[in-house]
């Protein structure tokens, strides 16, 4: 009952983006100009206005992209037949459809924006894995590492190198890292400057997998979580190594590293894992200029690209996506933390 509340407070939330971000866009421009050039003739912007369905209220227009985006919602059987919905409907002339959401065409290629988000998002989730896990691994075994070397120069070195990467914005690391290590020192990395998972080989056209674009992009946009999970392991593994339970351990003749192997790294993961999945989702956001920097094909680089173009139904699509990804994120990271700590109850 209290997940599907949760849940519950999640749709407001979303609905509430929605609202929000169609508002915005309104004060924009007529999209009508968008899709026939500054050229059309009046009854052209006339007909694609009465398409888009912009000649109705202001109110109107929200009621119905909040209809097409909503995953249950109503619909003639004319409307399904010319928007080309897939799902489950009921009724005859209306119908109470349930539905994948519809974010409406591309105003500049005329694709279903739903094809464009499919086709983007699995590399900017394929970069927030790769990224995440860098951070995770190099940010929890130094974070233990500086904790059980406290006030040396290892914790001083580490404290030092964690606020740098804290401090500096994921766009300017980007910018060095890729002419580093993909202009200044390609001859030796063998990474190039820019680069999507996969490209086309200019001899056969084949398409083919290029991992190694993912290094660089997955670094730069790591650095950040992994300065913050660094300096939080090694700030709930001091809290810990200072319990009873602990000293006990080390009393029944365990070494230090199996004191904290078997007892210590368990409890002190609690708030670690609430950082991990909050900037998981945040990775997925803020991958839009490290995407665009380095030609990774993604989502931010193709919501960069839609701005750039003023491609309304494709930068919408793209933030309600995104924002429907970061509430998930954060309903599973709520049940996940009572699910690892069985003292934390749901409020």
């Amino acid at each position: 009952m209290i997940i599907l509340k949760k849940l519950a407070a999640s749709m407001l939330v979303l609905l509430g983006v929605i609202c929000l971000i169609f508002i915005l866009f309104q004060f924009l421009g007529d999209p009508s100009k968008l899709v026939v050039g500054q050229t059309g003739d009046k009854k052209t912007m006339a007909n694609i206005r009465k398409e888009l369905q912009l000649d109705e209220p202001k109110w109107k227009q929200l009621v119905f992209y909040i209809n097409n985006v909503s995953p249950i919602s109503i619909y003639t059987s004319t409307a399904i037949t010319e928007k080309k919905l897939t799902g489950y409907f009921i009724g005859d002339e209306i119908k109470l459809s349930f539905k994948m959401p519809y974010f409406g065409r591309s105003y500049q290629s005329k694709k279903l924006v739903s094809t464009i988000i499919s086709e983007a998002l699995p590399g900017t989730i394929l970069l927030a894995i790769a990224a995440m896990l860098i951070a995770c691994v190099l940010g929890i075994v130094f974070g233990i590492i500086v904790a059980v070397k406290k006030d040396t120069w290892i914790d001083r070195t580490g404290i030092a190198a964690s606020i740098m990467g804290i401090s500096a914005p994921s766009f300017f690391m980007a910018i060095l890292v890729a002419y580093f290590f993909g202009i200044v020192l390609h001859a030796y990395t063998g990474l190039n400057f820019a680069g999507s998972l996969f490209e086309i080989d200019d001899t056969t056209g084949a398409r083919k997998l290029v991992l190694r674009n993912l290094i660089l992009p997955a670094i730069t946009l790591g650095i950040r979580p992994l300065a913050i999970i660094l300096q939080l392991t090694r700030s709930s593994m001091l809290d810990v190594l200072q319990q009873d339970y602990i000293r006990t351990a080390s009393a029944k003749g365990l070494t230090k590293w199996q004191v904290i192997y078997r007892h210590a790294i368990r409890n002190a993961l609690n708030p670690i894992i609430t950082t991990i999945s909050s900037w998981f989702a945040e990775l997925l956001a803020g991958a839009f200029f490290v995407e665009f920097i380095f030609g990774w094909r993604g989502l931010g680089k193709v919501t960069i690209e839609a701005l750039d173009k003023l491609d309304y139904p494709v930068i919408l699509g793209s933030v309600i996506t995104n924002a429907s990804i970061f509430v998930f994120i954060n309903v599973l990271t709520d049940i996940l933390y009572q699910k690892i700590d069985p003292r934390i109850k749901f409020q």
